[in-house]
């Protein structure tokens, strides 16, 4: 499925697609990953607002990545795994 890496701001995050679920990475500059979820199909550019600073799950980044995908099950999957596998700095541990 289609991915895509923006600016993780309020301008940046306006560009995403809100049509499909999602599994989103917030990256550092460095391209280090420190966070990763989930966002349904017409929620995708909302979630992500709310961890932009001053939002009520602020997670620091300079980048998000998307990677869109079938179905919200699809979505709860792929994040487990790549949680499980990379260990991000602010995602609960154990999830």
């Amino acid at each position: 499925m289609a991915k895509k890496t923006v600016n993780n701001n309020k301008t940046g995050i306006s560009k995403l697609p809100d049509d499909k679920p999602v599994v989103y990475r917030i990256k550092t500059e460095g391209d280090k990953v420190n966070y990763v979820g989930i966002a349904k199909r017409g929620r995708v550019q909302e979630r992500l607002e709310e961890h932009l600073q001053g939002g009520k799950d602020y997670v620091p980044g300079a980048k998000v990545q998307i990677e869109q995908v079938g179905s919200i099950a699809e979505a709860k999957k792929k994040e487990s795994t790549v949680i499980k596998r990379i260990q991000p700095k602010h995602n609960e541990q154990g999830k």
